[in-house]
């Protein structure tokens, strides 16, 4: 048996040793104490190295938030198996080229989602077994006979592979190792700090690597207790702050809107809230005036997928981190104050693209990541957030990337051409407009756009308009003037 230093089930047996009785999970008015879930995950990683899985096979699963998936979640770092967890927003056939790209021995459906599961493998050529996450045949695997303890783990190895959009419209799975995790996670508690006592709230979707990487792991390593959410209540979420007496949450800049936007937002009891992270996008000043005015300290963080995913938190970089900035055009690195791309190296960068070799030598420069995003520094090496190089918005906190819902419209027969820009919105932070060119003689409505989009892409990509144009603004080099498109849209809204 090896087991790396740096590997996270470790993190679980060590603390289940020290503080067997401590509550670590509370789920759906239910309680799982460490020891409990120490032994669930051993019970676990055992019966799925006993029915036949080995090291480095991946373990696919498509839930909601739930007690059972921390459960397989350790379980697959015991066992030396990585966790790719399927985001359950995404369309048939999204979820089917996943699955063809992710090529998973093992499938955990959670029975709610069992229609899109039998859907989107209708759509894929892989066929991996399927079992239900929580129902009898999982229970058979966790009484199966072995031993995870024997099984080798080493800290490169990978633990999650995260799905992550490109710029080509494909997305890609991230491969984050027990390495990342643990750099990634250890930096954060330097940083922010999560204490034994600390009662986390989790909302975030555990599809994201931010389900995982930002407070509940280290929650789960220190000892802390996790309050897990299926998903975002606002009314429910400061409801809970009071009566679980909640000290440490994070959330994308929309939760904190929603819950500010509840008629009861100033009347609930924060006096226990320590630690309010906000990740996905800037929080609007505004916004975190009304928080502050409720004896809440916003903590602003950046980060992304392939940086597991803590870069910076108020514009500093987290411990073990090291950023800098680039000229895009000559690839040189800028001293001083100064505006260029941010690019990030550390133990946290990721391992690659699952499978994807090309771009991943792509997605770095010398020893560099790219983050595609546009920062400022200060004289005091303070990084702010400015633009995006990357074509790309950010709605609700989930990354859209134009190409891909572009091409959706594109193979519509009635569309001849359609570009995609992100515009400010009141409630998701953004969202995306589509300007479509029609074949000749097409009669095809917005309606019609609209629900071709809603069969083929998660809610969430889908465009709030369609319009209808003549003709794409292009460069000479054929390019679509995207900045055109938009300033349109920007002089309509004064006028």
């Amino acid at each position: 048996m090896t087991q790396g230093a740096h590997t996270l089930g470790r993190w679980i047996r060590d603390r289940a040793r020290a503080t067997p009785d401590r509550i670590a999970i509370v789920h759906d008015g239910s309680t799982m104490s460490y020891g409990q879930l120490d032994e669930r995950s051993e019970g676990l990683a055992a019966g799925l190295l006993g029915s036949g899985l080995d090291r480095g096979d991946l373990v696919a699963t498509l839930t909601a938030n739930s007690a059972e998936h921390v459960v397989v979640f350790f379980a697959c770092a015991k066992a030396g198996l990585g966790l790719a967890p399927f985001n359950w927003r995404l369309a048939p056939p999204e979820l089917g080229s996943q699955l063809d790209d992710a090529r998973p021995a093992l499938f955990l459906v959670e029975p709610e989602h069992d229609r899109l599961a039998d859907d989107a493998l209708g759509a894929a050529a892989v066929e991996p077994r399927q079992i239900a996450l929580g129902g009898g045949d999982q229970r058979a695997l966790e009484v199966s006979s072995g031993d995870a303890r024997r099984a080798t783990v080493e800290d490169d190895d990978p633990l999650l592979v995260v799905y992550t959009s490109g710029t080509t419209g494909q997305p890609k799975g991230a491969v984050l190792t027990h390495a990342n995790c643990f750099w990634t996670n250890l930096g954060f508690d330097l940083a922010s700090g999560v204490a034994r006592d600390d009662v986390v709230l989790q909302v975030l979707p555990q599809f994201h690597c931010g389900g995982w990487n930002v407070q509940s792991l280290i929650a789960w390593w220190k000892g802390a207790t996790v309050v897990l959410e299926r998903s975002f209540d606002a009314a429910r979420c400061l409801e809970l702050i009071g009566r679980k007496g909640i000290t440490a949450m994070m959330g994308v800049p929309a939760n904190y809107l929603f819950m500010a936007q509840e008629p009861g937002f100033a009347r609930a009891d924060l006096s226990t809230l320590r630690t309010a992270v906000v990740g996905g996008a800037a929080m609007p000043a505004g916004l975190a005036d009304e928080w502050r005015e409720r004896g809440v300290d916003m903590i602003q963080g950046y980060g992304l997928t392939e940086a597991a995913p803590n870069v910076l938190v108020s514009g500093k970089p987290y411990p073990y981190v090291e950023v800098a900035l680039r000229d895009p055009e000559t690839g040189r690195l800028l001293d001083g104050a100064a505006s260029g791309e941010l690019v990030v190296r550390g133990p946290n960068v990721f391992a690659g693209y699952l499978r994807r070799p090309e771009e991943t030598a792509a997605t770095f420069m010398d020893g560099w990541l790219l983050t595609g995003d546009y920062a400022e520094r200060d004289v005091e090496g303070t990084y702010r957030i400015q633009a995006r190089v990357k074509d790309m918005y950010v709605s609700g906190g989930e990354n859209v990337y134009p190409a891909e819902v572009e091409s959706v419209l594109q193979q519509h027969d009635g569309v001849a051409d359609a570009a995609v820009v992100g515009v400010p919105d009141d409630r998701w932070g953004e969202a995306g407009v589509a300007f479509v060119v029609l074949e000749s003689g097409a009669g095809v409505s917005q309606v019609a756009l609209t629900k071709w989009c809603r069969e083929r892409l998660a809610h969430y990509k889908v465009p709030r308009e369609v319009r209808f144009v003549d003709v794409l603004p292009r460069s000479a080099m054929n390019k679509v003037l995207k900045d055109e498109l938009a300033a349109s849209l920007e002089q309509e809204a004064v006028a």
